[in-house]
């Protein structure tokens, strides 16, 4: 029997947390959710997650408090469908795929390009370092997506399926699309239809109402402009009405 008291703490914008929800989703999992913007996280939020980062992932086994974490949990406890392909060395170049999106793709499309686009401007109310944001756009994010065109099939999923990896790796460039960034089909054709038909995928696609409520809403609105949706929210939230800096310094 599936349990009824999965909760995540995190913000629908994060793509981490859209990793683990769409996991949570495939997996048939239901849960409910904190939707906190983690500088605004209480102290009960620093004690489940000691770096004060998104998502937590909190039931009746475990807390843990890390998205690669999280989806192999998931992947271990509920067997069907499987998250990652089959195969050693598939399942390998899936944790490396994963791994890729959310160090060096975090790096740099979130913290080097939504950040200095959204982040700086709507949590600090600081404007962007415009060089920073130079070097993403016509220096890193092509690397990225170099790579990229170099890894992905010229159809379908990476291994048939979608998995983690999959699932991983289209999210970032959500977050991207909420700061007008478009890859450039000409450029990089395996990309922007690998992205386009991963963030079709239905279990993206239910998230999509709330992440675009979000954008248009101010974050203190959040969690009541996400119940009047119908989000599946927790009873209560380790949010405040204040910001505070992550540990990890960006």
């Amino acid at each position: 029997m599936m349990p009824i008291a999965t909760r995540i703490i995190g913000s629908y914008l994060s793509p981490y947390v859209r990793k683990v929800l769409v996991c949570l989703d495939l997996k048939g999992v239901p849960y409910q959710i904190d939707p906190i913007v983690p500088f605004y996280g209480n102290e009960e939020f620093t004690r489940l997650s000691p770096l004060r980062r998104i998502p937590v992932l909190i039931d009746d086994a475990v807390t843990l408090a890390d998205s690669t974490a999280i989806c192999e949990y998931l992947d271990e406890r509920y067997a069907q469908p499987a998250l990652f392909p089959q195969g050693p060395q598939h399942r390998a170049r899936a944790r490396w795929l994963e791994e890729f999106a959310d160090t060096r793709m975090g790096e740099v499309l979130i913290w080097r390009y939504y950040n200095q686009l959204v982040i700086r401007r709507f949590v600090w109310g600081e404007a962007p370092d415009e060089e920073v944001l130079r070097k993403a756009r016509e220096e890193e994010i092509p690397q990225i997506l170099d790579y990229l065109e170099s890894q992905l099939p010229p159809e379908g999923c990476l291994f048939g399926d979608l998995t983690v990896a999959d699932i991983a790796l289209a999210s970032f460039f959500r977050n991207a699309a909420f700061a007008r960034y478009a890859i450039d089909a000409a450029r990089w054709p395996l990309s922007a239809r690998f992205v386009a038909q991963v963030l079709a995928h239905a279990s993206f696609q239910k998230l999509r109402p709330f992440e675009d409520l979000l954008l248009r809403t101010p974050i203190a609105n959040h969690r009541t402009a996400l119940a009047q949706a119908g989000a599946p929210l927790t009873p209560e939230t380790l949010g405040t009405s204040s910001a505070r800096r992550g540990i990890l310094a960006q």
